[in-house]
């Protein structure tokens, strides 16, 4: 794989030493201060977390989150919860400049309190006062109202005291994150990312997923125009909710050095390459959403919505696994990469191409096993799609 320039990553261990200590030093170590978390905790009324959810002092970054997205059931049933004074958890926020926040666990609580005092949404589905559904906040009796505005949600703040340096708030952003999120419904591993290595790159995949060629490959269906619309078919796709699409993004990306650079897990791995392409420059960054691109729309040109399917043996005989693969994506999405110059050359192949595509894959089934992930295999995988198409260049 060729690579461009400023586009190499060092080769870091992905894998921390372990230190030994004796009792004294982790003595002094605790001491010191170190890994001290400082905090404060506030009480809002919830009459005033409108202001905030729209103030410019607190950081209501969707792309922090996770994309499920509250239904008006679900937003109801914490509002009826809120009538009837039940507690619910606290919101952490943390304290990245003085007097300014970023929601690090809270925000489908805010926004759905938020909601409700804009007169957003309806009541539906309250159990325990049906008598509300239909109503909106300015159309809920005097004392009703009363009793909701004296009610308060509570919130940790992490200060910004608490990290010395920016990299120390980012790896502390990001155990934190880990920590809160440790319980409850289990994040996908690109939802931590998400959370925990938020920067250029990120910011990039998370545009790029947007790509129709990759969502029409992968069975994604495209935005509705109406993005608030909480039950889209968008909203409801699997690879959408876990953001699997972004990480299909990051894949490419990558994989263009995985040879030299991955040890250990993909998860690992994938974890440091973000980390550490955040930080590329604007430069590369722009590089590579060209290469993205015309390489998604040069699979999507020559096999349309199957570009990434499989065609393997099963009990009945050979047919289609009729879902994209990563097995197919990721060697596919390479090789194709690399011969962008001869795109016209292979388009106008199209009809030879996908006329021996089957052959290809027959002759090949033992590289394109799905259990098979060592090093070896991709690479034999890499090989035979160079081979592939270079016979029609």
């Amino acid at each position: 794989m060729s690579l461009f320039d400023g586009e190499k990553i060092g080769t870091n261990t992905l894998v921390s030493q372990i230190t030994k200590m004796t009792d004294e030093e982790i003595n002094a170590k605790y001491r010191d201060g170190e890994i001290r978390i400082v905090t404060e905790q506030a009480r809002y009324p919830l009459n005033t977390i409108s202001s905030m959810v729209h103030s410019e002092s607190y950081k209501m970054n969707p792309e922090y989150q996770r994309r499920h997205r509250w239904t008006n059931e679900k937003r109801s049933s914490l509002i009826e919860s809120l009538i009837m004074n039940v507690p619910i958890p606290p919101i952490f926020l943390y304290e990245y400049e003085y007097s300014s926040y970023e929601v690090m666990d809270g925000l489908q609580r805010l926004t759905a309190i938020s909601s409700f005092y804009d007169d957003d949404f309806c009541l539906e589905g309250l159990t325990r006062w049906p008598e509300l559904n239909g109503k909106k906040y300015s159309e809920l009796p005097k004392l009703i109202k009363q009793g909701v505005d004296r009610r308060y949600i509570s919130s940790i703040i992490l200060l910004h005291e608490t990290a010395k340096t920016s990299e120390e708030a980012e790896n502390l952003k990001q155990m934190v994150f880990d920590r809160i999120n440790s319980g409850g419904e289990k994040l996908t591993a690109q939802e931590k990312r998400n959370a925990n290595f938020d920067g250029r790159l990120n910011r990039l995949c998370i545009k790029l997923s947007e790509n129709n060629d990759l969502c029409k490959t992968w069975g994604i269906p495209l935005e509705d125009g109406n993005p608030d619309k909480i039950h889209s078919k968008r909203a409801e796709n699997k690879l959408f909710k876990t953001m699997g699409d972004v990480e299909l993004v990051l894949r490419f990306f990558a994989y263009r050095q995985r040879m030299n650079l991955q040890r250990g897990s993909l998860e690992s791995y994938l974890d440091f390459f973000l980390g550490k392409g955040n930080y590329f420059s604007i430069e590369v960054l722009g590089k590579f959403e060209e290469i993205f691109i015309e390489s998604i729309k040069l699979a999507y040109e020559l096999f349309g919505e199957k570009a990434f399917f499989l065609y393997r043996k099963r009990i009945t005989g050979w047919g289609w696994f009729e879902r994209a693969t990563t097995v197919v994506y990721d060697p596919m999405m390479s090789s194709l990469s690399e011969r962008l110059d001869d795109k016209d050359k292979l388009i106008s192949k199209k009809l030879a191409i996908n006329e021996s595509i089957k052959d290809f894959y027959k002759d090949n089934q033992e590289f394109f096993e799905g259990r098979n992930t060592n090093q070896s295999a991709l690479e034999e995988r890499d090989s035979k799609f160079d081979e592939f198409f270079d016979g029609f260049i």
